[in-house]
């Protein structure tokens, strides 16, 4: 499939899961939402200021992205075609304040009806919010028909 078509798959789907080096050479890997910036190559998330994930980023900050999207019914009209994008790329912390306000509003857009419920919850949990991005450095997309 071309690339173009994994960027679009990042852009539409709600939520994937994001992988990280853990303890003992163990893969970490849990469920987000996201934004991506598809003018930037980089993939925003949240989380807590401290936990296990976190830990994973201050140890090794590479980190893997998946994301698929919704069965589409094949042409013999039983089979399905499912669709992933897989991202490789390395984690950065967002430290400097007017940008992590920036990017957690066109982040949280995605998910809220309304500017003004983005603004609420930003007011109510910036503080306790850790901020970061995957910057993109290989993308692939796959499209399997499943049989």
């Amino acid at each position: 499939m071309p690339i173009e078509d994994a960027k679009d798959l990042l852009e539409k789907s709600p939520r994937g899961v994001l992988s990280f080096n853990g303890e003992d050479d163990y893969p970490y890997s849990i469920p987000m939402n996201y934004h991506y910036n598809r003018d930037e190559g980089k993939i925003y998330f949240h989380s807590a200021k401290v936990g296990y994930k976190v830990d994973c980023i201050n140890k090794n900050n590479k980190a893997c992205f998946v994301t698929f999207g919704d069965k589409e019914l094949s042409e013999d009209g039983w089979s399905h075609y499912v669709s992933s994008t897989i991202v490789f790329g390395k984690i950065e912390i967002i430290e400097d304040r007017k940008l992590l306000l920036e990017k957690i509003k066109e982040f949280a857009i995605k998910y809220y009806p309304s500017m003004e419920e983005v603004e609420d919850a930003i007011e109510r949990s910036i503080n306790g919010v850790l901020f970061y991005c995957l910057n993109i450095e290989h993308i692939s997309v796959k499209r399997v028909r499943e049989r």
